[in-house]
């Protein structure tokens, strides 16, 4: 670990994106250039004393996941995600990197929609990032552990979930889940990230097992959601999916229909937040 460069490193990263950048307000009194360390240590979700002695090189070596949580939150390139592992003092994730490092465009047009739930994943359902409506729309996935952090693993695996769903409905979606999954790892080539998905799957859930082997296929690009919110009630969003270039990430915003009343309850939604009541669970058709 070479920490004076680290600590350089990620000072000089902080200075160069701007508030606007990750949708701050940049504010007529800002004297710091760039981001301030209060500022980055929250996008990063980490303490602002431990950020503060990282960049005064006393900390100690930071672990990958504080890497990883760095890089987003700095908007680094690749390389330059490579280069912070590497002064940190560890090897940078070996395969497809852009795969689990969310794009910083992606990440821009994310800070940019405040009004509207969204949320990155990568191609096999990995969550990457998310703001504070999709938090009080699908709930909060801090507390699961980071390998549990993929949609379709959830859907097979927690049955609260699934809870507020007829048998046909949890069918239909169970195979629209494996089907989209059964094409993002063709794409990739079977790499390990994603055949290790596929069998822990399979050792913990026989409906998996037996959906994997019809051998579906189908992308999911838009569709229909309806949440039965526990502060606002049901709740019914078009989801349009936005892809990388190279289609191993995406941007999923969650819309009203227009014209209907839904408009009014995503308001409700903007002002209740995501404190006082418990995840839902969301369904596509």
């Amino acid at each position: 670990m070479d920490r004076p460069e680290l600590a350089d490193f990620l000072r000089r990263s902080r200075e160069r994106l701007r508030p606007q950048e990750v949708g701050l307000p940049a504010g007529p009194r800002r004297r710091t250039p760039g981001l301030r360390r209060e500022e980055l240590s929250q996008l990063a979700g980490m303490s602002a004393d431990y950020y503060m002695r990282l960049e005064q090189a006393r900390s100690p070596q930071p672990s990958t996941q504080i890497l990883a949580s760095l890089a987003r939150a700095l908007r680094l390139t690749e390389d330059e995600r490579d280069h912070l592992y590497l002064l940190a003092g560890h090897r940078p994730p070996a395969g497809r990197l852009a795969g689990d490092h969310v794009r910083p465009g992606l990440l821009y047009l994310l800070d940019q929609l405040k009004e509207t739930p969204a949320h990155i994943t990568n191609d096999i359902g990995d969550l990457l990032a998310h703001n504070t409506m999709a938090e009080a729309l699908l709930g909060c996935v801090c507390s699961v552990r980071e390998q549990d952090r993929n949609f379709v693993w959830r859907w097979f695996t927690d049955p609260a979930i699934r809870q507020i769903y007829s048998p046909d409905e949890r069918r239909q979606h169970s195979r629209a889940n494996v089907a989209d999954l059964r094409a993002a790892i063709a794409r990739r080539g079977s790499d390990a990230a994603s055949t290790g998905l596929v069998t822990r799957l399979r050792a913990v859930s026989p409906e998996f097992a037996d959906l994997w082997d019809l051998h579906e296929v189908a992308v999911r690009r838009s569709s229909r959601m309806r949440v039965n919110h526990p502060a606002i009630g049901p709740l019914e969003l078009e989801c349009e999916t936005l892809l990388s270039p190279a289609e191993d990430q995406k941007l999923l915003i969650f819309t009203p229909p227009p014209g209907t009343s839904n408009i009014d309850h995503l308001s409700l939604l903007r002002v209740l937040g995501h404190d006082d009541f418990t995840p839902a669970a969301p369904e596509r058709r």
